[in-house]
């Protein structure tokens, strides 16, 4: 019996040792010939071709051509993986889809998990002309601290940074608001830099002191291997003694499964509730599956009605979105009229010759072929939504003033949910625009695709959806009632900028009644 337990063991460490050796070997300078990447580049085209339904949505399709052949011509040697992908970035970026955008493929995602590659140092928030320091990940550095403006990078400015860096990220539709926050989210700036302008050992930084004087500063590429005050913990003497004390990263327990799923259900979705003031913050950074969001929306409200609450905040800034059925509930706790999800819900084709390239392809058209009906406009058509209509709930349905904060990371069925109260009488939009588009997406079902030689993916979006015909297509996200926007001293301090307008706003009511 024992012989027979072992077996997945050993498999299983016969697999691991097999993914890290494969990752031990992997070369990320390794180049493909060109004959390798036009396949794979007209792989790339033909699908988005053959499948994707707004591919001319936003850019007609001579336009659309042009690039696809701009991209193709500057195939003209060998490349890495990261170089193709920089092509392949600029090209899909116009099709102004924030749903479809270039993936590495899984060697190369395997390899930058464990890789401590040497990045930027220095992770800013951006917004029009302007970039402020969030996080300095070079401790030792004592000028360009949180807040600190910086006005120049190796003598390029923000404006030329930024302009230089939107061509190659997704977005719906004309949305800059989402650019914007996709370089201040992480290592995100750090990675285009490298693609775009290459790694230096050093930087040239200009930036602005207290007195708003412009200074200058050079600084070193940050190597997260170098990093010894990380290591330094666990290396303390015990005085007197010559001995080692365990460091603080030694004596931390490791928080058990259970912990870890509670960590992560309270980071997805919380509510606080302050009684005194009878106002509920609640805080939604996704609507995948998976968190049991009906369940807690169920909970929360009723919760909410028993404490009297009447003003209600809800966060929604960090949401790129998930499942419609999951924002359309929260919808329906809140709205005061009946509504559909989608005027349309679209997908141009039910198979193609190019299926082979998608992952899951055959399934995907499978489920298309059940769920849609072809209509009289040539398209095949998701009908039920387009016909349903969703009525608010009867059960604890909050009918009191709401505060919704938004901005550049509320994506996708955010976006729906934001779109359909916007305008409500007793609901306020608080924040930035949102990243998403107001008038509709491409989104529903999303496969990746691989591309057969380089193994570089992309996601595929094959269904259109419209919210509101009667809408003006002007490409923006949804506008908030009350702006919140950015600034040098907030970002200095931590100020939570948006969230503070809504108290303010909250505050203002209260005294005018």
């Amino acid at each position: 019996m024992k012989k027979y337990l072992s077996l997945p063991i050993l498999f299983g460490s016969l697999f691991l040792l097999s993914c890290a050796s494969q990752r031990k070997n992997f070369r990320p300078d390794r180049k493909y010939p060109p004959a390798v990447l036009k396949k794979d580049y007209m792989v790339f085209r033909h699908v988005l071709e053959a499948w994707h339904p707004s591919l001319y949505w936003y850019t007609p399709k001579d336009s659309m051509n042009y690039y696809f052949d701009l991209g193709y011509s500057q195939i003209t040697d060998s490349m890495t993986e990261s170089e193709f992908r920089k092509v392949l970035s600029y090209v899909i970026a116009r099709v102004d889809c924030g749903h479809t955008s270039i993936r590495a493929s899984k060697r190369y995602s395997n390899y930058l998990d464990t890789a401590k590659l040497k990045q930027f140092p220095l992770i800013m928030k951006f917004w029009p002309d302007t970039m402020v320091v969030a996080i300095n990940l070079d401790r030792r550095d004592t000028i360009l601290k949180r807040g600190t403006q910086i006005q120049t990078i190796n003598g390029r400015t923000t404006r030329q940074l930024t302009d230089s860096l939107f061509r190659y990220i997704v977005t719906d539709g004309y949305n800059v608001t989402g650019k914007y926050q996709y370089l201040s989210t992480g290592l995100h700036f750090s990675s285009w830099y490298k693609d775009v302008y290459g790694y230096t050992d050093s930087f040239d930084i200009g930036y602005l002191d207290t007195a708003g004087i412009l200074r200058q500063t050079r600084i070193r590429i940050y190597d997260p291997k170098a990093d010894t005050v990380r290591k330094s913990l666990g290396k303390v003497l015990l005085p007197g003694t010559g001995q080692r004390q365990k460091g603080p990263a030694q004596r931390m327990r490791r928080p058990s499964k259970h912990e870890r799923k509670s960590r992560e259900l309270l980071f997805t979705r919380s509510m606080q509730i302050d009684t005194a003031a009878h106002t509920a913050f609640l805080t939604i950074n996704t609507f995948e599956r998976g968190y049991h969001l009906k369940r807690f929306f169920r909970h929360s409200f009723e919760e909410m009605k028993k404490q009297q609450v009447k003003n209600l905040i809800i966060d929604v800034r960090s949401n790129g979105g998930g499942d419609a059925s999951n924002s359309t509930m929260l919808t329906r706790y809140l709205i005061d009229k009946r509504f559909k999800l989608a005027d349309s819900l679209y997908t141009i084709r039910r198979i193609s010759k190019y299926d082979r390239y998608i992952n899951h392809g055959y399934l995907y058209d499978f489920l298309t072929f059940f769920a849609s009906h072809k209509k009289a406009d040539g398209k095949y058509h998701f009908g039920y939504f387009e016909r349903h209509y969703y009525y608010p709930v009867k059960h604890n349905h909050f009918d009191w003033q709401v505060y919704i904060l938004t901005g550049g990371n509320s994506f996708s069925a955010t976006c729906l949910f934001a779109g359909q109260v916007k305008g409500q009488h007793n609901i306020t939009l608080v924040g930035e625009e949102t990243g998403g588009g107001h008038y509709g997406n491409t989104a529903w079902m999303i496969p990746d695709v691989t591309l057969p030689g380089t193994g570089v993916q992309f996601r595929l979006p094959r269904f259109r959806l419209v919210v509101n015909k009667t809408q003006i297509k002007d490409g923006l996200g949804i506008t908030p009632d009350v702006p919140a926007l950015p600034t040098r001293d907030a970002i200095g301090k931590g100020f939570d900028f948006k969230y503070s307008k809504a108290k303010e706003l909250i505050r203002m009511r209260n005294s005018a009644q």
